[in-house]
């Protein structure tokens, strides 16, 4: 993802956690957030690289990449 990383407002660890978890979390997070605000997602669950660009698609908020972390993967979305 060019300019990875990029800065973020909130980080969520949802390390460990199987599906639908991530995403839950991501949303109820994304709730409270203000439009253009940068949620930083951490997540283990192989589904999580499917699951959370879905859920951006349905909800309207951006995805804006994905980065390999130790244990993992990081996602950004920004709230919409």
């Amino acid at each position: 993802m060019k300019g990875w990383p990029m800065n973020w407002d909130i980080e969520i660890d949802c390390v460990g956690l199987l599906c639908p978890l991530p995403v839950l979390r991501a949303r109820k997070r994304l709730l409270a957030m203000q439009t253009g605000q940068v949620l930083r997602v951490l997540a283990s669950d192989k589904m999580a690289v499917i699951d959370l660009p879905h859920f951006c698609g349905q909800s309207g908020d951006e995805f804006l990449g994905q980065s390999e972390i130790d244990g993992g993967s990081a996602y950004l979305i920004r709230k919409s």
